[in-house]
């Protein structure tokens, strides 16, 4: 056994045991147990694989940095991959397996892929996978995904919930180190409404390390006590993921354990002033084999001594090149673990010298780790000294190499990070108005020297003065008493070692030779390394790797280290399911039903629902047939002979207002609109940029300065969007507000023969007759307190008029309605007949306006005004737009009415070939009760002139044919007898 539970100490609860399982087997911890600590307690060095060649791998970290220990947590469709194990906190019922191995993590044949390691560099797939045939890749692309990945994802719907929460604070303090800690006591002292946030369970980030009762432990105690004032909140195991524009922070809040109900919780926050107090990233040392398990971050080690009371083995060798390390060296000797500390250089100070004779540690001066010898794990390594190379016998290796201040949150607003020579780290550049960076992400890793940084920007942030220390809390010296970060003056490389066996990104296996490799190829920015070798792309995102590999890059270059500027950071700092993005917005929450007022009388008079969009509207109904086919032919035929009711509620509705809106309407309609009078509504077409065809809709004039304008229920969102683009980017001089009321109006179409009169009957005090209300006519009023407005339009091609209605009385309305026309045989009908009766008028909707189409295609060139520019003129005159091939509208009349063409089908010239992307195709087809046929309308090269053609629709999917002639798109009542009347 190498770890083992210390007897005593520590900060965990043993009164309360907790078993486990990982990989099947079941183990038992205490509660403020992770998982990295419970396994290391039991002994268990072994816990996952490496990507690509599938080495061994240990624990390496204590908490976000961890490269290696990746683990599944959860069975079935609730279980969640690639979990870091040093950020698992152990709850009963917790099970975990190992990941990246098969058949077992002990005994993985993948780890043959070790032994082709020199065929397999820096970039190996970009020089092997594309030959050698053009068509290799078709052959290695299903091999190559089969290896890829790490974890797998359940397959499953997740039984897990996520929340988004929003809120706003005066000041944010991310990361609950001394530094924050001191900040977020100093603006909540201030009055300032406070919240600090930290990425692990307990607050005290570097303090959690030290041993209990000492000066950094009393002053973590004493600050805790401090942190109940009222306006203060403390949020553990919580991540700050990136900074955003305008200061918003993205907060992941990992909430849940096994069986929690809520999983994470995403906290987007506003706040007032940040304070970011992240911390830093203690650097591993490079050395030959250094992957193995039983390599662990000095500091890390030291949180699992004094927090968890685990030591990690019986015999440590501690590797540094600065007085961090030296700490725990001590706290080893004290627990009863034998240390051999090897310091890279030649005069530590003396006081630790002194000191560490004292504990009986072996101190090996000017001492350089070489090479680890073990292969599950460490069993020994060479140390190369001033008298020669000796090997040491140990089961664990503690690395101190510096530490890299975490720049990642201060970066992601364009701060890029600047070298401090002093500190041989990359520290935040100057942040922006409102951002405030301390402790030791800028390189002050003196803990007394930390916290009074702190209070001062605390109180900066709160808009205070700076003042003295803190009287109410203890005084502490400082963390490692000497030099933590100046460099050695050593090559982090050791001479003569073995580059292609020294791992800098350890999750991906990528070695100091492949970054070697990387600059003898010419690829010389970091950007371009990073993606050739894949250094720093793994969930880990670099935080150990990325210094070091800049530094063998600088090396291998003879250039000085810090020349070179770093990778690009981007959010988020650490990954974050995709369940934590969507929050609860998935399944009808993202995409929820809509419903209109009279949906439930709908469902009561037998009406068949059907989706459109997010709308749920009636898509037949019983009363007119069984089945949807027979259904919509006698709802045509209702309307076309009597009188039919249709809910429109869906239609996007738009209040255009303002002294501009004629002005701003002109510009974004092709027709002209000036001219239109109040109480007259236009059919109107708009544009994209591009000269294809947006959108159409109605438009009334309701005054001098306000229009009503109607959308296709499936742009009403973008039609918002667009008017507001405009308005708000490219022409803000317009003195115009759009509003959405498409929830307002309730709105239902009454259409047929019998229209007027059913309104004469529901509304006997409005006056609807021909001469008050003619076709695009608009009349507002009201019917018993219930306001009413009134638009004369067609959409079937008979005499109908729209009614529109607040949503709250749109039941009402449409109820008497139904009444009023009862003695003219009034009765509802559904979408499938409202498109029947608009292919028999030609009228396009969104099988034609399918983003493809101009003006000319849909044979409405003359609407586009010549008078006025408008949006999308100019690019809808390119050559490839006004091309007389480009398919036109045109009426394709079945030839044999017992053959049917199938929407989509692709449209052939009868003497033609019947092969490749054809003439056009069908858009909308229908059957006319009024013409006892099928008919269509369809897209096909020459238009009008290809009148009296035959075509031949082919939809070759289902090897069905049909011969059709081509005539006008207009089936019925060309001249519009039927709704001028």
């Amino acid at each position: 056994m190498t770890g083992f539970r210390l007897p005593t100490g520590g900060r965990i609860d043993r009164s309360r045991p907790i078993d486990f399982r990982f990989d099947g087997r079941t183990y038992s911890g205490f509660a403020g147990d992770t998982l990295a600590s419970a396994l290391m307690a039991n002994g268990v060095r072994l816990v996952g694989r490496s990507f690509k060649y599938h080495r061994p791998r240990g624990i390496v970290g204590w908490g976000v940095e961890e490269p290696n220990a990746l683990v599944t947590i959860g069975e079935g469709a609730a279980a969640v991959p690639n979990l870091q194990a040093t950020m698992v906190d152990l709850v009963p019922g917790l099970v975990a397996r190992s990941q990246n191995r098969w058949p077992s993590l002990g005994f993985d044949l993948m780890a043959a892929t070790g032994l082709f390691a020199r065929f397999l560099g820096a970039g190996f797939y970009y020089k092997t996978f594309m030959g050698p045939t053009r068509g290799a890749w078709m052959a290695y692309e299903p091999h190559i995904r089969r290896a890829a990945g790490l974890g797998k994802a359940s397959r499953d719907p997740d039984p897990a919930e996520y929340e988004i929460v929003h809120e706003h604070t005066d000041v944010l303090v991310v990361g609950a180190g001394p530094a924050g800690m001191a900040a977020a006591l100093a603006a909540a002292d201030a009055g300032s409404d406070t919240l600090l946030v930290e990425q692990m369970a307990e607050p005290g980030g570097q303090l959690l390390a030290s041993c209990a009762g000492s000066a950094e432990d009393t002053w973590r105690r004493a600050a805790l006590d401090q942190a109940a004032a009222p306006n203060l909140r403390l949020l553990t195991r919580t991540t700050a993921i990136g900074l955003y524009d305008g200061n918003v922070v993205g907060l992941l809040e990992r909430v849940g354990g096994t069986g929690a109900l809520v999983r994470e919780r995403l906290r987007i926050v506003r706040p007032g002033r940040v304070v970011l107090a992240t911390g830093a990233i203690e650097r591993p040392m490079l050395f030959a084999d250094n992957d193995r398990p039983g390599v662990m971050l000095a500091g890390a080690v030291r949180h699992f001594v004094n927090h968890a009371a685990v030591a990690p083995g019986r015999r440590v060798l501690v590797a540094t090149d600065n007085d961090s390390a030296y700490p725990l060296a001590f706290d080893l000797a004290a627990a009863g673990v034998e240390v051999v500390l090897a310091d890279r250089r030649e005069r530590p100070p003396d006081a630790l010298v002194e000191r560490a004779a004292a504990a009986g540690i072996d101190l090996r001066r000017a001492a350089t780790p070489r090479a680890v010898s073990g292969r599950r794990g460490v069993r020994g390594i060479e140390i190369r000294g001033p008298d020669g190379t000796v090997h040491v016998a140990c089961d664990t290796v503690a690395c101190a190499g510096g530490w890299t201040p975490v720049v990642h949150l201060a970066s992601h607003r364009g701060a890029k990070p600047v070298f401090d020579a002093a500190l041989d780290a990359f520290v935040p550049g100057p942040p922006e108005d409102g951002i405030a960076c301390i402790g030791a992400m800028m390189g002050v890793y003196d803990t007394a020297e930390a916290i009074a940084q702190g209070e001062r920007a605390g109180l900066a942030a709160a808009g205070r003065a700076a003042r003295r220390a803190r009287s109410r809390l203890p005084a502490v010296s400082a963390l490692a008493g000497g030099d933590v970060a100046s460099p050695s003056g050593l090559p982090v490389l050791p001479a003569g070692a073995d580059a292609a066996t020294v791992f800098l990104d350890q999750q991906n296996d990528v070695t100091a030779k492949d970054v070697i490799q990387a600059q003898a190829e010419g690829y010389r920015s970091p950007e371009h390394t990073k993606r050739y070798t894949t250094l720093g792309m793994a969930t880990d995102q670099g935080k150990t790797s990325n210094i070091n590999a800049l530094k063998v890059i600088a090396e291998a270059r003879g250039e000085t280290f810090g020349v070179m500027a770093t990778t690009t950071f981007r959010p988020p700092y650490t990954p974050l399911t995709l369940g934590a993005l969507a929050g609860r917005n998935v399944g009808r929450n993202k995409l929820p039903e809509r419903l209109t007022p009279m949906h439930d009388w709908h469902l009561a008079k037998g009406a068949r629902m059907i989706e459109t969009g997010l709308w749920m509207r009636p898509w037949f109904y019983r009363w007119a047939g069984a089945e949807v086919g027979a259904a919509y032919v006698g709802e045509m035929m209702q309307v076309r002979e009597r009188c039919g009711i249709a809910d429109i509620s869906t239609l996007g509705k738009i209040d255009v207002v303002g002294p501009d809106a004629a002005e701003f309407l002109n510009r974004v309609y092709v027709n002209g609109w000036k001219g239109l009078a109040v109480g007259r509504a236009r059919y109107g077409l708009m544009l994209r940029e591009d000269g294809i065809v947006f959108d159409d809709g109605t438009t009334s004039r309701l005054a001098e300065d306000r229009y009503f304008m109607t959308t296709t229920t499936a742009n009403a969102g973008p039609v918002l969007n667009h008017l507001e683009f405009y308005l708000e980017a490219v022409w803000p001089e317009l003195a115009v507000h759009v509003t959405s009321v498409s929830d307002q109006w309730a709105a239902m179409a009454v259409a047929g023969p019998r229209s007027r009169a059913v309104l004469r009957a529901a509304f006997a005090d409005l006056d609807v007759s021909n001469a008050a209300l003619p076709h695009m006519g608009v009349l507002e009023g009201a019917a018993d307190g219930m306001p009413l407005r009134i638009l004369r339009l067609s959409f079937s091609g008979e005499r109908a008029y729209e009614v529109y209605t607040p949503a709250g009385f749109g039941l009402a309305i449409w109820e008497r309605l139904i009444a009023a026309g009862a003695p003219f045989d009034l009765k509802p009908y559904g979408i499938e007949a409202m498109g029947g009766l608009r292919i028999e008028k030609g009228h396009v909707a969104g099988p034609e306006l399918d983003g493809r189409t101009t003006l000319r295609d849909l044979g409405l060139e003359r609407m586009g005004s010549t008078k006025k520019p408008y949006l999308g003129d100019v690019m809808a005159r390119r050559p490839h737009l006004t091309d007389t091939r480009r398919p036109r509208l045109v009426g394709l009349d079945p030839i044999d009415p017992a053959k049917r063409p199938r929407g989509g089908a692709i449209l052939f010239f009868e003497d033609e070939m019947i092969a490749g992307h054809g003439r056009g195709h069908v858009t909308s087809v229908t059957y006319s009760p009024t013409l006892g046929r099928h008919v269509a309308l369809g897209l096909i090269e020459g238009g009008a002139e290809a009148h009296g053609r035959i075509a031949v629709a082919s939809y070759p999917v289902k090897e069905e044919f049909a011969l059709v002639r081509v005539v006008d798109p207009v089936f019925l009542d060309k001249e519009g007898k039927r709704l001028a009347d």
